[in-house]
């Protein structure tokens, strides 16, 4: 059979899901490949990732045209076989050149209003592969996981595989510094990254446990500020004192604050020109007060 994978999102993240189906039709002797609009398919699997992304509009020539992804809705999966299969990176060579991606776990506990993941994927953290699944000595690992430290049965045997692979760890989706204690600090430093990615998305009663763990991480690891970062989320339900506020602190504790605008389009200007200020880290770095950006 002839195989069309389309992308809706674009290009520029590799998506998993159709890097798994490529793999496991190739495995299957099928030709596969990306869409072209002049070519005809036996099948054509079609992935969108966001609900903002235009739908694809164009006409395929194909006897069966398949749709997935969150973008689609949270009921649609890839078969068990096909979900535990390598992937085939060789679909985004230039975006996966002696990199992995993959997930290690699913779900998450903490239910946030703003996320589809509780719901998608249910409110425990649960194990869904080990890292050889999607990893085979690649220099760097992205990992994609929710969020991993709540997944307290499994946790320690994934963060010793993510030591022992000895790549860079790169989790994208951040750490959830409200988990983090003395003894689990000292096992994600053997951890080789680049980065290490946190998240304050709110002003919370765990603001205080947020700001403990992270100075204490920051302490213990000696990254610097440079390789600490944590995402701040604004536009959703925070003031701007209070956006400036977590800005402060994280940086008065060593960690290096990003923000991340909710629903983008829809931003005030001022908290797109603080965005600006702080994540332009040359800016950030010698303008210490927002008041004072230009």
């Amino acid at each position: 059979m002839i195989i069309g994978l389309l992308d809706v999102d674009g290009h520029n993240f590799p998506n998993v899901p159709l890097m798994k189906l490529s793999a496991y039709h190739k495995k299957q002797g099928n030709s596969v490949e990306f869409v072209n609009l002049f070519n005809r398919y036996d099948e054509v699997y079609q992935s969108k990732v966001f609900t903002f992304t235009n739908d694809f509009e164009y006409e395929i020539n194909s006897k069966l045209v398949y749709k997935g992804g969150t973008g689609y809705g949270l009921d649609n999966k890839l078969d068990d076989e096909v979900e535990s299969i390598y992937p085939d990176y060789d679909l985004y060579p230039e975006l996966t050149k002696n990199i992995a991606y993959g997930f290690l776990t699913r779900g998450c506990p903490r239910k946030c209003h703003f996320c589809i993941v509780s719901e998608k994927e249910g409110c425990k953290s649960y194990k869904v592969a080990d890292l050889e699944q999607f990893w085979r000595g690649q220099k760097e690992i992205k990992l994609l996981d929710p969020n991993l430290l709540a997944c307290k049965k499994d946790r320690d045997d994934l963060i010793q595989q993510l030591i022992d692979s000895k790549a860079y760890v790169d989790i994208t989706q951040g750490l959830d510094a409200r988990l983090l204690n003395e003894e689990l600090i000292y096992k994600i430093k053997e951890i080789r990254f680049k980065m290490v990615h946190f998240a304050w998305d709110m002003i919370t009663k765990a603001d205080e446990i947020i700001l403990k763990n992270l100075s204490m991480f920051a302490n213990i690891t000696k990254l610097g500020i440079r390789k600490i970062r944590c995402y701040v989320l604004t536009n959703y339900n925070t003031t701007q004192e209070q956006d400036l506020y977590r800005i402060y602190k994280l940086r008065e504790i060593g960690v290096d604050p990003y923000v991340m605008i909710y629903e983008k389009e829809t931003a005030p200007k001022e908290i797109k020109r603080m965005a600006r200020w702080v994540n332009n880290k040359f800016i950030f770095r010698v303008c210490d007060k927002f008041d004072d950006y230009k």
